[in-house]
């Protein structure tokens, strides 16, 4: 019998060196995230409070003044992105790893590409100009159009690629038992592919709940409530934004305390929504 070789230096050199420069690379995504979380509980922490998450601005030195108003007008516009934003992406997503292997396809892979690429501030003046000023005035649905057409072309992208990952044999062994393409498609492929879609819907999210430019032309911001999509809204990025600046310091702390909110929410939605996707997966492969 001949004797098998072991692996050499070199190989087990090249393979710690590779290994180390992973786990550095995971490190200092880690360590910037929480570096990030760190220096805005520091400055914005001491800001928190109950009339923070309750109350609406009020003019400098009269206490008890919040954000309610713009967290709550986040919440709907990004609500509105994602009801148009994510069944396009989607929908888009699944014609390109299942019918787009076409000039058509190649065309719309190219669209998203270059959307994708587009400033938002270039995207928020194309929504004032087709929504804001058809309309006559802002509103929270012209900024959630905005920010689901940035979001699309990342759910796209991102769904076709985990489609693409299913085993093509999966899809044989469906047609093979006589159910329909489009029913393969949407009972078989999409739960298979359903860890890595939640991944791209969570990224699309994450992309636009920061975004400002794109709200400066079409939800202008309110200082009041305002529960209505077809009205002038506030919104976080937007608050943060206006405190900024503003010479005032006790607006700065504000500010700070607006983004830690931001970053906390942001990363509070997608925990959530990983860990729920998590459990169903698990418990379909039961």
């Amino acid at each position: 019998m001949k004797r098998e070789k072991g692996i050499s230096l070199g190989r087990k050199l090249r393979n710690h060196m590779a290994m180390g420069a992973v786990i550095i690379s995971a490190l200092l995504v880690i360590a910037s995230l929480i570096t990030i979380l760190a220096y805005l509980a520091v400055r914005g922490a001491g800001s928190l409070n109950w009339a923070f998450f309750t109350h609406l601005p009020r003019p400098i030195g009269e206490s008890g003044s919040g954000m309610a108003n713009a967290i709550a007008g986040s919440g709907m516009i990004l609500l509105i992105a994602s009801a148009i934003g994510m069944p396009v992406g989607i929908g888009s997503g699944v014609f390109l790893a299942e019918y787009g292997r076409n000039r058509f396809g190649n065309f719309l892979r190219f669209t998203a590409d270059v959307l994708n690429g587009v400033p938002s501030i270039v995207i928020g003046i194309t929504a004032y100009s087709l929504v804001v000023v058809t309309q006559k005035h802002f509103s929270a649905l012209a900024g959630g159009l905005a920010l689901a057409i940035i979001m699309v072309p990342t759910i796209s992208r991102s769904t076709e690629e985990m489609l693409l990952m299913v085993p093509h044999s999966v899809r044989e062994a469906a047609l093979g038992l006589g159910i329909p393409r489009w029913r393969t498609t949407v009972s078989v492929l999409l739960p298979a592919a359903t860890s890595g879609i939640v991944t791209g819907l969570m990224l699309g999210f994450a992309r636009v709940a920061g975004e400002t430019a794109p709200l400066l032309f079409t939800a202008l911001g309110n200082q009041f409530w305002n529960w209505k999509p077809g009205h002038p809204t506030a919104a976080l990025p937007l608050q943060i934004y206006t405190y900024a600046l503003s010479p005032f310091d006790e607006w700065h702390r504000m500010a700070w305390a607006g983004a830690l909110v931001l970053i906390l929410l942001i990363v509070g939605t997608v925990a959530v929504v990983r860990l729920v996707t998590a459990r169903s997966v698990y418990r379909v492969t039961v």
